[in-house]
């Protein structure tokens, strides 16, 4: 009787454990950790199915998908730089999926085999602390050329373009400044370098340090920028005169994901009303037409933006990367 209460006791065990990994879903997510913990926890709260993510810088995420090829660790990837994406597909990290809900995207923001879509769009901008710029004796940058002034040299922070796909952003938006001259975007590059005084790990990190006088300027995206105005932070927010480039943060599926039909309930929910309404309250302009948009985010009616060749610049990533890192990274 006794061994017969073990056995039962241990298929109660095994059956609860299966239970609870049905109800769960590995994922990668390059939103930032309190984003990312009010959608998936609202996810959780919904379904029944917990989210266990982790925070990854665009780059990163890929990298790390790419290592884990083989036994992949998550089985989606929320946000990110829509480059990343499309590079991970083309490394074939990621798997094809049409949700029901993605007619409510417009096609340019979707991939054409379905591979990733598109969730928001984000331009690139300045944040300046005006209590600093003001002791310094200094005015906020109004544009790309006004970076390169001597009198800004160690006050400027942004993220490092071989790992965050927000400065990566910055030097192809830089290449479409300068009419798509390569050498002279590099130029333009090494020039910057001079003024920088740190290359962060996450695009958002530069901007955090402005909000507390770290450091007084910080290239960004804007919403992360209005977030820290809203919140209090005694910044200025300037989109560069010359043209923008802007961000398509994306969602893919990973291809071998060990949670598959989880994943696509995550992937559907994301694209609905409810989960759409969340992220256009974070200040970026959401692409879904189900959702409503902050309004004191900018839009991309709002600001000059440059002609961005998004598949080109996916596809060149890992040269100029490459160049970027032999040429002013490894110099640093």
């Amino acid at each position: 009787m006794k061994r017969f209460a073990l056995i039962l006791t241990c298929i109660v065990s095994v059956l609860a454990l299966a239970g609870a990994q049905a109800k769960s879903v590995g994922a990668y997510t390059t939103l930032e950790e309190p984003l990312a913990k009010q959608l998936f926890d609202q996810f959780e709260k919904e379904t029944g199915i917990h989210v266990n993510w982790q925070r990854l810088a665009g780059g990163e995420a890929e990298t790390r998908m790419e290592a884990e090829k083989a036994n992949p660790q998550a089985s989606i990837w929320v946000g990110g730089v829509g480059l990343n994406h499309m590079s991970a597909k083309a490394k074939g990290l990621t798997t094809p999926y049409v949700s029901r809900l993605a007619g409510n995207t417009p096609a340019q923001y979707r991939d054409k085999e379905n591979y990733w879509i598109g969730l928001y769009v984000g331009p690139l901008g300045f944040i300046s602390n005006d209590k600093r710029l003001a002791e310094l004796g200094l005015k906020p940058p109004k544009s790309w050329a006004d970076l390169l002034k001597p009198e800004y040299k160690g006050y400027i922070r942004m993220g490092n373009p071989s790992v965050t796909g927000t400065a990566y952003n910055v030097l192809t938006t830089i290449r479409y400044v300068f009419n798509k001259d390569e050498e002279k975007a590099f130029d333009y590059m090494k020039k910057l370098d001079v003024n920088i005084d740190q290359y962060t790990k996450s695009g958002a990190a530069g901007g955090k340090s402005v909000a507390i006088g770290e450091i007084p300027i910080a290239i960004g995206y804007a919403h992360d920028m209005v977030k820290l105005k809203v919140e209090g932070a005694p910044v200025s927010i300037n989109i560069p005169t010359e043209g923008t480039g802007y961000e398509v943060a994306s969602m893919s599926l990973v291809k071998g994901g060990k949670d598959p039909v989880n994943a696509k309930k995550l992937y559907d929910w994301i694209l609905s009303k409810t989960a759409q309404d969340i992220i256009g309250s974070w200040y970026v302009v959401p692409l879904s037409k189900l959702a409503v948009k902050n309004p004191v985010a900018f839009s991309l009616e709002d600001v000059k933006t440059v002609k961005q060749d998004l598949q080109w610049d996916a596809d060149n990533k890992p040269r100029l990367v490459e160049r970027w890192n032999k040429e002013i990274g490894s110099k640093r």
